[in-house]
């Protein structure tokens, strides 16, 4: 199992430490490094910045949205990158939900999810690969375009730019049974939303019957301190917003994988706080139990025992996130 650090997306302003945390990483061996982003900074433009100031480690988007960008685009930002940075993009799409794709990006949700990613998916492989001119007629996503307001004049193209790896890898954030089954035959890997080594089951069959040499990578907060309590309020913090903020009190992808996880009632206990405007008591509602078995957190000796649970399962790459570079050292002596 390789351990990657995940870095997440800007608050108020720039993280100052992100590069010195990068840098620390790839002295540690990680093996990769990853940004992502919400409705504030974007995950390629940090991810660029800390390619100018490292050599070796592999760089991923984790997830860069796939609202935010035509999948031409998306393909035009990762080719550019992974030229740059002598060959070392790992391009990681989410879908997010309606909340943030109709709300910040000004977009339709696509009625038929797993219909709209296939056809992203399919137009970045054939921008990448650049065999022939881009060319599809699809439901969400037409090359050249077809729609009723369309003058007639657009021609299929392929990219100027020849892409320096044809197979540049590609993965998908999913959770829901259907979506992670088609990830596993579109896809070269997977990022799993709170992966629990002990529930692979609530992903469903696919997960137990990957193709050879398909990443899943997770993320999860990691903090080697004493108190165990103390260190899971970082994590309940972002189950807290997530749950209860990242997406609509009746459609909410990440307060439905914590229900499917077996934690149904205390995630519609989490979403009525936070949208009542109780967000400490959001927060405070989270399970320690849940929280904990999502991370890695407490002593050494208690990590290295729970991270022989994430070995012994699907992970790839286990992606660390947390600013402590003590924490990542800790992994990295624990991995080795």
């Amino acid at each position: 199992m390789r351990l990657g650090l995940a870095l997440g997306y800007w608050g108020r302003g720039p993280s100052l430490g992100h590069v010195p945390l990068a840098q620390e990483a790839e002295r540690l061996g990680y093996d990769s490094v990853w940004t992502a982003e919400s409705w504030g900074s974007d995950a390629f433009t940090p991810l660029t910045w800390i390619a100018a100031h490292t050599s070796r480690i592999l760089l991923g988007t984790a997830v860069a949205q796939m609202a935010a960008r035509s999948p031409a685009t998306t393909a035009m930002h990762a080719l550019t990158l992974d030229h740059l940075s002598g060959g070392r993009v790992m391009l990681g799409l989410g879908l997010s939900g309606p909340q943030v794709v109709e709300g910040w990006y000004g977009r339709p949700f696509p009625a038929s999810p797993l219909t709209a990613t296939r056809e992203y998916v399919d137009v970045l492989r054939q921008v990448l690969r650049r065999e022939a001119p881009v060319e599809l007629a699809g439901r969400f996503h037409s090359h050249p375009y077809r729609g009723p307001d369309a003058t007639g004049l657009g021609k299929p193209l392929k990219p100027i730019t020849h892409p320096l790896r044809p197979d540049l890898p590609i993965l998908l954030g999913a959770e829901g049974p259907k979506n992670v089954a088609q990830t596993t035959r579109i896809a070269d890997g997977w990022l799993p939303l709170y992966w629990s080594p002990t529930r692979p089951e609530v992903y469903g069959p696919a997960v137990a019957e990957l193709p050879e040499g398909f990443l899943v990578a997770p993320m999860a907060q990691a903090r080697v301190c004493d108190d165990v309590a103390e260190g899971l309020l970082p994590v309940k913090a972002m189950l807290g917003f997530y749950i209860g903020g990242m997406g609509h009190a009746a459609r909410n992808f990440h307060a439905d994988l914590m229900a499917r996880m077996g934690y149904e009632a205390e995630a519609r206990r989490i979403q009525e706080l936070f949208l009542a405007g109780r967000r400490e008591e959001a927060v405070l509602a989270v399970p320690d139990a849940f929280a904990d078995e999502i991370s890695l957190v407490g002593p050494r000796e208690r990590i290295a025992e729970r991270l022989e649970s994430w070995r012994k399962g699907p992970v790839t790459d286990l992606l660390v996130l947390s600013p402590d570079a003590h924490t990542l050292r800790v992994l990295a002596e624990l991995n080795s």
